[in-house]
């Protein structure tokens, strides 16, 4: 009987190449999970679909009512949101606000006041707001007929959300250009 040492080099490092090989195919899966979503997981994610006006949920208020269509994670976002508002003259969804999701806003019928970033510009119906994320943002309606608008909103995923800035020490561009590149 041969004294051999049972952890001989050639063993080491044959046990050292498998534990990193799994470690490795560990990290990969896992990152395969979390750039597809938790769908995998069972986690519910938004299929494609088409979304009648009578089955979106509402909710209503003294300022109007807000149709949510899609809510949820999708393929490439983690939090995604696309619905319709319609605000009654005089009033406003909500104060303007701020949150790390980037988003669109499409006027589709009537007029109001834009607020972004302190300031104040006329809205109007066909206009289009995309607001970066932690940008203070709202619209009230300061016309005699209802405000409809469609926002889409969303975070990406595999993006950290942006930090919540502690102070807006710079005030964001809004570039307003029409149809032949003029500013409005």
């Amino acid at each position: 009987m041969r004294n051999t040492p049972i952890a001989s080099p050639n063993r080491v490092v044959s046990i050292a190449v498998f534990v990193l090989a799994a470690l490795l195919l560990t990290a990969l899966c896992l990152n395969a999970v979390l750039a597809t979503g938790l769908a995998s997981l069972g986690e519910p994610r938004l299929a494609t679909k088409i979304a009648g006006w009578d089955e979106a949920p509402v909710e209503k208020g003294p300022w109007g009512e807000i149709r949510k269509f899609f809510i949820g994670e999708g393929v490439t976002a983690k939090s995604l949101l696309a619905a319709v508002a319609t605000v009654k003259p005089g009033e406003a969804l909500h104060a303007a606000h701020d949150h790390a999701e980037e988003e669109f806003l499409f006027i589709t019928e009537g007029s109001g006041t834009w607020s972004v970033a302190g300031k104040e510009h006329p809205l109007r119906k066909g206009d289009v707001l995309y607001v970066e994320p932690w940008v203070p943002h709202g619209c009230t309606n300061t016309g005699k007929e209802p405000l409809a608008f469609f926002v889409a909103r969303w975070l990406g995923k595999g993006v950290p959300a942006p930090p919540q800035p502690k102070e807006q020490t710079t005030e964001p561009k809004l570039d307003a250009k029409g149809p032949k590149g003029e500013v409005k």
